[in-house]
């Protein structure tokens, strides 16, 4: 068969590869004039340090399949993820540990203490959480919560706390050790040449043409047996019954000699800071040595029609509307959507893949009982 596949990030480019070593002839199409989408890496000419070009992505994963799969495209080096936050003049560490309780609280605490204190702050009172705020002051209590999560979750969503899914915090661990590595997985791992080296490597098959600097909408498409669209859900339909929500991200960069905050990510909490926070990129690849540094400031926002979209934001009113979109898809024949913009939900880069090689599998056990392909091959609601 021949393939469509709108999209040059790891979506497009495993199920891309899976499809081609399968004997199918596959074209990829991007709009952007590089592969590898958010998770594109390049060097800053000025200072060499390998950049994560829309913001940091720490590859993490518990799903042993993924964790082999991109092993056999790339020099995966071990890697240690830390975060500090500043709220006011103070800096305190994350994810929220011994060590943050008994900085805000002036205590020496002990396991035990420090679980039992936090758990006579916890608002006890609230038995299902309705919203991100009800979530933390069942898991926080009022000072943790407003220190470290309503400031911070307000700039980077847009919008009251109270008004998003309690969900989004239910994944953020709180430890009870001085135990700061951010995630807990078993394989946390950066690639020694950036990410776009991984995604060309994926793509190098001669069953695969990629045509970057290339928009493509439905009407192009025509010519394909089938298509992968990894795009937004509502651009494949022009938008037709309007748009689901995202937020975007703004970076601005700054270049200093030596090291200028001493870690990966500054988090800024307070809501009258106007960025999210700071991310100094050298510190992402420790295997390298750079004698100057680049920083980068992270603005979030409503994303507009002509920005690159980031986060699906999922709130209750977008509900309705991806339901709609949703049932549209599944009438449409002749294309699968993948992603997590085909999907509209987040997703890590593990569960991408992972997602990516089940759609392939999909797709192509389809193939095989000579059945169509589904719309969709992971659940998107």
């Amino acid at each position: 068969m021949y393939f469509g596949i709108v999209g040059a990030g790891f979506s497009g480019a495993v199920i891309g590869r899976e499809l081609a070593q399968a004997g199918h002839d596959v074209e990829i199409f991007d709009a952007r004039d590089h592969i590898a989408g958010n998770c594109h890496t390049s060097r800053d000419d000025e200072t060499g340090v390998m950049v994560h070009r829309y913001g940091p992505h720490i590859f993490h994963t518990d799903i042993e399949r993924v964790w082999t799969y991109i092993s056999s495209f790339a020099d995966m080096q071990p890697y240690r993820h830390s975060v500090r936050t500043t709220v006011g003049d103070r800096v305190f560490s994350l994810p929220i540990n011994l060590h943050t309780i008994n900085q805000v609280f002036g205590a020496a605490m002990s396991p035990s203490e420090a679980k039992a204190f936090v758990a006579e702050q916890a608002e006890a009172d609230i038995e299902e959480p309705q919203n991100f705020e009800e979530q933390a002051l069942k898991f926080v209590g009022r000072e943790l919560y407003e220190m470290f999560f309503y400031g911070y979750t307000r700039k980077q969503w847009g919008v009251e706390p109270t008004k998003l899914p309690a969900s989004i915090l239910k994944r953020l661990p709180l430890r009870f050790n001085y135990d700061d590595t951010y995630f807990g997985h078993p394989h946390i791992a950066i690639p020694r040449g950036g990410y776009t080296e991984v995604v060309s490597r994926i793509l190098d098959h001669p069953n695969i043409t990629v045509h970057l600097s290339s928009p493509v909408t439905r009407p192009d498409l025509v010519e394909f047996d089938h298509v992968v669209w990894s795009g937004p859900l509502d651009a494949w339909f022009g938008f037709a019954e309007g748009r689901l929500g995202y937020r975007t991200l703004d970076f601005v960069a700054e270049r200093h000699a030596g090291d200028y905050q001493g870690i990966q990510v500054m988090n800024y909490g307070e809501y009258e800071v106007p960025y999210t926070r700071i991310t100094e990129h050298k510190h992402f690849s420790p295997w390298e040595e750079h004698d100057d540094t680049i920083v980068f400031r992270e603005f979030s926002r409503a994303a507009e029609p002509e920005d690159i979209p980031y986060y699906p934001i999922r709130l209750t009113e977008d509900q309705g509307l991806l339901d709609t979109y949703v049932r549209m898809a599944q009438q449409e024949p002749g294309v699968t959507f993948v992603g997590r913009l085909g999907t509209y939900r987040y997703l890590d880069m593990d569960r991408t893949i992972d997602q990516a090689l089940t759609a392939a599998e999909g797709i192509t056990a389809a193939i095989g009982r000579g059945e169509p392909i589904p719309s969709f091959l992971v659940d998107p609601t």
